[in-house]
């Protein structure tokens, strides 16, 4: 991973966060963005200078195209992106307001294909590069309540197969990860509450994309699914 150049969105907590930390102890540069502008810069400020942080809003073209172009400016490649932004909502239908549709959309969905919009020249130019989408295990299945969420989360899994034939020419790796229960702030009673103690941790969830991120050049994981032992699949 030494000096490789990763972009990742959503990286002001939780899984981003914990990859951000874990990849620049491992020599990467990471250019981070996310709404939340404090807790980005205390990110960056334990990156020991590896890390740079563009606050940002992942449904903003705009902004990710300033990412984008800051990752280029200051590193001169990219190397991977990591689609990471995301939220929950978890209601039956006709609870679900059309605005939360719209927001939860902009964000899990339209954010992963802003992002790696603003990526793929440089990354076709190159003939290089790696594509890393967080999903979740409901990309795979449903549950009551979950239709907004789950919906968003199959429309991430189709963007993906379709960017992954249209990029492998290239040399672009995609890979999808699919992340079981996490303990994180995405849950209504927040990280470290003691019903979510048999969760995967974020730091877990680094491992795995310091894992995936620093496979061979000709090797690419397509899919990575993971779960805590405690939960069924």
């Amino acid at each position: 991973m030494k000096d490789n150049v990763i972009i990742i969105s959503g990286a002001s907590r939780g899984i981003g966060r914990a990859t951000a930390l874990l990849l620049a102890q491992n020599g990467a540069n990471v250019v981070i963005t996310a709404r939340n502008v404090i807790e980005l810069r205390e990110v960056e400020a334990e990156g020991q200078g590896r890390i740079v942080a563009v606050p940002g809003d992942v449904a903003s073209e705009v902004d990710m195209q300033r990412v984008v172009q800051t990752a280029l400016d200051r590193f001169g490649r990219i190397d991977a992106v990591v689609n990471n932004a995301g939220y929950g909502v978890f209601k039956n239908v006709e609870d679900i307001t059309v605005d939360e549709w719209d927001e939860l959309m902009a964000t899990n969905v339209k954010g992963t294909f802003l992002l790696t919009k603003a990526a793929l020249p440089t990354l076709k130019a190159q003939q290089s590069g790696h594509i890393v989408v967080v999903a979740s295990d409901v990309a795979k299945r449903t549950f009551a309540g979950g239709s907004l969420y789950t919906a968003s989360k199959y429309a991430q899994e189709a963007f993906m197969g379709a960017l992954r034939k249209e990029v492998r020419p290239f040399r672009i790796k995609v890979t999808g990860v699919y992340s079981g229960l996490v303990d994180s702030h995405f849950h209504a009673k927040g990280h470290g509450h003691a019903t979510s103690s048999h969760y995967l941790q974020a730091e877990d969830m680094a491992e795995s994309m310091l894992f995936i991120l620093s496979r061979p050049a000709h090797v690419v994981i397509d899919e990575f699914m993971v779960h805590p032992i405690e939960q069924e699949y």
